[in-house]
């Protein structure tokens, strides 16, 4: 398992959309879910979504009906497909995993990934 790569960033106007890639090697094989997390300028860390290693999603409530996520296990990459983007998701965003899936899984992220909505 190595530290997990995001991509798909960028930027876009309000009401567009934005797919990012987490690419983390072993962590399918090892049973390990995913989480996405995001940091807008000047705030404090947000959870964003997880997905755990039966493949069950979870959203923070303000992402629930835009945001998706999802996994090609066969590729052991992981997906956040985010619609309806506006200026207040504006932050970088990073996938990683943690001790909650098991303590062989703590410890990843990767550096992340910017997005920025304008208005």
């Amino acid at each position: 398992r190595v530290q997990p790569v995001e991509s798909g960033g960028g930027s876009v106007q309000a009401g567009g959309s934005l797919r990012l890639v987490c690419t983390a090697r072993g962590f399918t094989s090892d049973r390990c879910g995913v989480d996405w997390y995001r940091q807008a300028a000047g705030k404090q860390r947000e959870w964003v979504a997880s997905i755990s290693p039966d493949g069950i999603p979870s959203y923070a409530e303000s992402m629930k009906g835009r945001f998706t996520i999802s996994e090609d296990k066969a590729k052991e990459t992981f997906y956040l497909q985010m619609d309806n983007l506006s200026p207040e998701d504006t932050a970088h965003y990073w996938c990683g995993s943690s001790a909650e899936y098991g303590n062989h899984c703590g410890g990843y992220r990767g550096l992340g990934t910017q997005v920025t909505v304008s208005s």
